[in-house]
């Protein structure tokens, strides 16, 4: 099946997604077909700030009609805050979506965990998920925490880069929530990656993103 991605938001997800989606592929000796399209990063975070979900989910709606034009079959957005518009997207879309939230529900589920911590965006952690996850109790950072760990989250996601005080803040914030029961911490960032990968936070972690990864490798490797 030949993928559309919505990229560029931010640029390092975007290149994780590419190089996962090559990897697997290869792997299962099968030709990717997938074609990309740039969203801006800084659009991105004004629509999210400001609440504009409409206004993002039209971009959305012109990039994914150019992915159709160049033989796309399915669309995915590589970016779980790039998800804030998921539900206005949906109509719009005229190609089936490849959506992150359904796929970390059954995903739980499947695991059988009855509490999970979640780090992300602000709004990723105040909406739970954007209340999409039903099969596990979601605990997340207390209020005084959230803007702290949202706004060194955004900073790596529009640099590409992750600096020390960064990575701390993340693991500070896994650490407090195994403490008060979380048996697994969630990435609810598609870049948390930068902070996260070949370090030993202490604690077990799900890259939400390589669980979107898989299933759009699922798909891609369908005729």
């Amino acid at each position: 099946m030949h993928i559309g991605l919505i990229g560029g938001i931010g640029p390092a997800a975007t290149d994780l997604y590419y190089r996962g989606l090559i990897d697997a592929m290869k792997e299962l000796k099968s030709d990717l077909q997938l074609t990309i399209a740039h969203a801006d990063a800084a659009t991105l975070l004004r629509n999210f700030e400001t609440r504009q979900p409409d206004a993002q989910a039209e971009i959305y709606l012109n990039l994914t009609q150019r992915l159709q034009m160049a033989g796309a079959e399915a669309v995915a957005i590589t970016s779980i805050g790039g998800h804030f518009c998921i539900e206005e997207f949906r109509p719009l879309s005229p190609l089936p979506i490849i959506d992150l939230i359904s796929l970390m529900d059954k995903f739980l589920d499947d695991q059988e965990f009855s509490n999970v911590g979640l780090i992300g965006t602000n709004t990723v952690m105040r909406t739970k998920f954007y209340g999409g996850v039903k099969s596990s109790n979601v605990l997340t950072p207390p209020d005084e925490e959230i803007e702290t760990i949202h706004r060194a989250y955004v900073d790596m996601a529009l640099t590409a880069k992750v600096n020390q005080q960064q990575r701390q803040t993340m693991f500070i914030a896994g650490r407090h929530l195994v403490d008060r029961g979380a048996e697994v911490v969630l990435l609810g960032g598609t870049d948390l990656f930068l902070a996260f990968d070949d370090q030993d936070p202490g604690f077990k972690t799900i890259d939400c993103a390589k669980v979107h990864i898989d299933a759009i490798v699922q798909r891609a490797s369908e005729t």
